[in-house]
């Protein structure tokens, strides 16, 4: 995978969409800061996925890259495909550029990138990926299934998430991933972790950490670890993935300028 893996890579820099390595088969970020550190940088992009065969290809989400709207599919706990139709009969969905099939059997939909939060409906198996996320992207694997692109269109359209919102839940207001204040209490975030299927249970836990850590740099992520083993990830696993997050929270250097030296 790993010439398929640079070639990608470097196209979707040339797309002007920043991009990191994360850990083969997982949605862990193999770089000392994760999403911070992506780039369009060819001579970084390139040391990156050349000196490290097999590691995973992830894209930074929101503008400059692209928005994402996520369909879960997680068998008999849920499927967004429903939610996904709703949308589609909207005309919500018509500005997608890119479908692309995930290793559980949901679907990836690419949009311009705004500066939009991140968004999450779980009664509809629906994430939106924008400003302070990211995706893996193909030819990424998670547990030996791959990423896959189904269509490419000629469109560049936006998500308005507010409105995706509005239309799931009429007289609501959105309900975006919260603020790095409300994270202070983990008691949700961890409630939240528990109840992450198989597939996504790395990426969950790295996701909550970073917001408790983005509240409180030095936040006891012990009832964030406690969640994900009764959501049934293994020791290791957690302790790499909280090891990650904590690297992710510290100060970021000025990656454009050192875009040559790698990790």
């Amino acid at each position: 995978m790993t010439d398929d893996t640079l070639r990608q890579a470097l196209a979707y820099a040339a797309r002007g969409w920043p991009v990191f390595p994360c850990q083969p088969g997982q949605k862990i970020p193999a770089t000392t800061h994760g999403y911070r550190d992506a780039t369009t940088s060819i001579r970084q992009v390139t040391e990156w996925f050349t000196r490290h065969p097999g590691r995973n290809l992830a894209i930074a989400t929101g503008a400059p890259g692209p928005d994402v709207l996520d369909v879960d599919q997680h068998g008999p706990a849920g499927s967004g495909f429903p939610a996904f139709a709703t949308l589609r009969r909207t005309g919500l969905l018509n500005g997608a550029s890119h479908y692309v099939r995930t290793p559980s059997g949901g679907l990836h939909l690419y949009f311009t990138g705004t500066a939009q939060r991140n968004g999450h409906l779980p009664g509809h198996h629906l994430d939106f990926r924008s400003a302070g996320g990211y995706i893996l992207a193909p030819p990424s694997q998670v547990n030996g299934h791959p990423y896959q692109l189904l269509r490419a269109t000629s469109r560049h359209g936006t998500l308005d998430w507010a409105a995706v919102t509005g239309i799931l839940h009429p007289g609501r207001q959105p309900q975006p991933q919260p603020h790095p204040d409300q994270c202070r209490d983990l008691g949700p975030l961890a409630a939240w972790v528990a109840t992450q299927p198989e597939g996504n249970r790395n990426s969950g836990l790295y996701w909550a950490a970073n917001r408790a850590l983005e509240a409180d740099p030095d936040a006891d992520l012990g009832p964030l670890a406690a969640a994900a083993r009764q959501a049934g990830l293994g020791e290791p696993e957690i302790t790499r993935t909280l090891n990650s997050a904590r690297r992710t929270s510290q100060p970021r250097p000025d990656y454009q300028a050192e875009a040559g030296e790698g990790r």
